[in-house]
């Protein structure tokens, strides 16, 4: 085989003429997709399931290989779109009516902050770092635990945040990058800190070097009061 052979490597076997059944067939799956969607109601990636984004998949696999190999027929990929719809909406009858199946498949929405404190071990059940929970925070608006009631990371990967009102916003953790929030492990002066890894609040004198009773965490922040700028 020769190397950087440029005929093999745009056409290998197939003759000039394939690229116009190629386009065919990339038309034919696009719009076999197309229909999945519609049926299913979804109009991107963070709206779905797990179970719906394996079934999207599951299709875009057959439909992939239909699109570029022409040893493959049309018909079949009909069939698997056929199936895979039916599937779907057998699933969802089934679903609706079973909330255990219903929880198997979909999952449960998390609570993640509750009452300005950050359930910290429920993040690495859900895969998620601390990192990007925060991020989704500042996303919404939000640079301290204590201005969010409650946070919940839904099924779909989309988080829900609900907040105090200004009179009512508590001190909490603050969520911005650490140049903004700076960490001790000595205190530096009297006043409220928030442990880093837990969010718990607690009052601490100048000096004190000790491990959150919560988490042993030893890292610090001071607490932030400020409230939120919509």
């Amino acid at each position: 085989m020769k190397a950087f052979d440029l005929q093999r490597m745009a056409l290998d076997k197939v003759p000039l003429e394939f690229l116009g059944e190629v386009a065919l067939r990339s038309l034919y799956t696009f719009v076999l997709v197309f229909l999945f969607l519609k049926i299913t109601g979804r109009r991107g990636v963070r709206q779905m399931s797990l179970f719906e984004v394996l079934i999207i998949l599951t299709l875009g696999s057959a439909a992939g290989d239909v699109a570029f190999y022409d040893d493959v027929p049309m018909l079949p990929v009909l069939v698997v779109f056929i199936t895979l719809a039916a599937l779907y909406r057998l699933v969802m009858w089934l679903m609706s009516h079973s909330e255990k199946l219903e929880d198997l498949l979909e999952g449960k929405p998390a609570i993640i902050v509750e009452e300005g404190e950050l359930a910290w071990e429920k993040l690495g059940a859900e895969n998620m770092t601390e990192f990007e929970f925060f991020m989704e925070l500042r996303n919404s608006g939000v640079d301290h635990l204590g201005q969010v009631r409650l946070a919940i990371l839904e099924t779909n990967g989309q988080l829900s945040v609900y907040y105090y009102a200004d009179k009512d916003t508590r001190p909490g953790l603050c969520i911005l990058p650490v140049e903004f929030a700076p960490r001790y492990k000595v205190i530096p002066e009297d006043g409220e800190y928030a442990c880093v890894q837990c969010s718990k609040i607690y009052p601490l004198r100048a000096g004190d070097h000790q491990l959150c009773p919560r988490c042993a965490n030893p890292e610090w922040s001071k607490a932030s009061r400020g409230i939120r700028i919509s």
